[in-house]
């Protein structure tokens, strides 16, 4: 490799301070040298380029150094006048030993600068750089952007909105029959209504006020407001009504068919201090007659004895107009029975008269009560009952 040369050193004492020749025998300055390093053909230090714009590295060896020349000194500049020169101060400057030429540093060639590693395929993953290609290649990040998401299928869309607006239909029919079933009575419902079973619609039943004092085996209240009213739809029979509400005793002995069985029944009420008779009647839409007779006696026992008189196990002791054999009512079930009330039920044995009869006695403390209903044809039983169970309740 060229060395650089060093210039002769140049004797300030005999030249003159303000000629040109002291200034053309200046050392070279570092920087001339620096440039003048490179002129004779050092390959200055390579700089790496940036990651994202390095150009694919080449393996081949770096070009051979140009021969070295001596290097050409540029014309040094003119040294400024010295402010201190033998002239301006009148007298002669006593001369300086003259200073060593500055040596200058050669610069460090090229070829003997070691570059840098380029960064491993993992650093520049990490750092979000491209991967490297083959011989550590690293290629520009050419990767096309994600498509966007292709619209949905306006066909889905509204198969959706039918399936949904039929399900809101569906949820309002839905409603709408559930909110009329449950509006409705039951007996209008196809298959929860209940075939009538013959019942009579009665007005509400409430028990008669009593007066604070009085025995306890009779019925303090007024015997006329314990009569059973008349069910809806039913022409009520005048005939009982009676005087101020008190029918007379030969109108309900009116009831048995045999003259002699009424002169009896007449004695024994007589002899047992029958007060007063309160009593109603009725003849409903599909002509069921029914007549209900409370007698009121002075106490409990007179009451219980008349009713003995009048009743049998198997059939009632007089017969009533229109029928002459009876039995005992095995239709009607003692679990309707009220507590407190002695109950003899009987019905007409076929072949029926003019009407089919039925006919109940009830021992409640001091009133004996008789109920007869009769029907052209038959006279059903469920009324029958019901009328008796309701009349038992009044007088409990």
């Amino acid at each position: 490799m060229a060395s650089l040369e060093k210039p002769a050193p140049v004797d300030q004492a005999s030249a003159h301070p303000g000629s040109e020749a002291a200034a053309a025998a200046e050392p070279v300055s570092v920087a001339a040298a620096a440039s003048a390093g490179q002129a004779v053909g050092e390959q200055p230090t390579p700089t790496r380029p940036a990651v994202a714009d390095q150009a694919p590295a080449t393996s081949e060896a770096p070009e051979a150094p140009p021969t070295s020349e001596p290097p050409v000194t540029s014309e040094a500049p003119e040294a400024p006048e010295a402010q201190g020169s033998p002239e301006a101060h009148g007298s002669p400057e006593p001369s300086k030993s003259p200073e060593p030429p500055a040596t200058t540093t050669p610069a460090t060639p090229a070829s003997s600068a070691i570059p840098e590693p380029l960064p491993s395929a993992a650093a520049l993953l990490a750092a979000g750089a491209p991967p490297a290609g083959p011989g550590g290649t690293v290629y520009p990040d050419i990767s096309p952007s994600p498509l966007p998401a292709p619209p949905k299928d306006r066909r889905v869309l509204r198969a959706v909105a039918r399936w949904v607006a039929a399900v809101g239909v569906f949820a309002v029919v839905g409603a709408g029959a559930a909110y009329g079933v449950i509006g409705m009575e039951r007996t209008d419902v196809p298959g929860l209504a209940t075939e009538s079973d013959g019942r009579w619609v009665y007005p509400e039943i409430s028990r008669a006020p009593v007066p604070e004092k009085g025995s306890t085996d009779g019925h303090l209240a007024d015997v006329r407001r314990l009569v059973l009213p008349a069910p809806a739809g039913a022409t009520e029979d005048k005939a009982l009504r009676g005087t101020d509400g008190w029918l007379a005793t030969k109108d309900f002995l009116a009831i048995y068919s045999e003259a002699d069985d009424r002169e009896e029944a007449a004695q024994i009420l007589t002899d047992n201090g029958l007060r007063h008779i309160a009593a109603r009647g009725w003849t409903t839409e599909d002509g069921t007659r029914t007549g209900i007779y409370l007698l009121q006696f002075d106490t409990a026992p007179t009451a219980t004895g008349v009713c003995s008189e009048f009743t049998d196990f198997i059939s009632p002791t007089y017969d009533t107009r229109g029928a002459d054999l009876w039995d005992f009512d095995d239709t009607y079930s003692s679990e309707a029975d009220i507590p407190g009330i002695e109950r003899h039920a009987y019905d007409e044995v076929k072949p029926y008269g003019a009407e089919h009869l039925r006919q109940a006695y009830l021992c409640a403390g001091d009133v004996f009560a008789v109920i007869v209903q009769g029907r052209k044809g038959s006279a059903a039983a469920v009324p029958f009952q019901q009328t008796v169970v309701l009349q038992s309740q009044l007088l409990s």
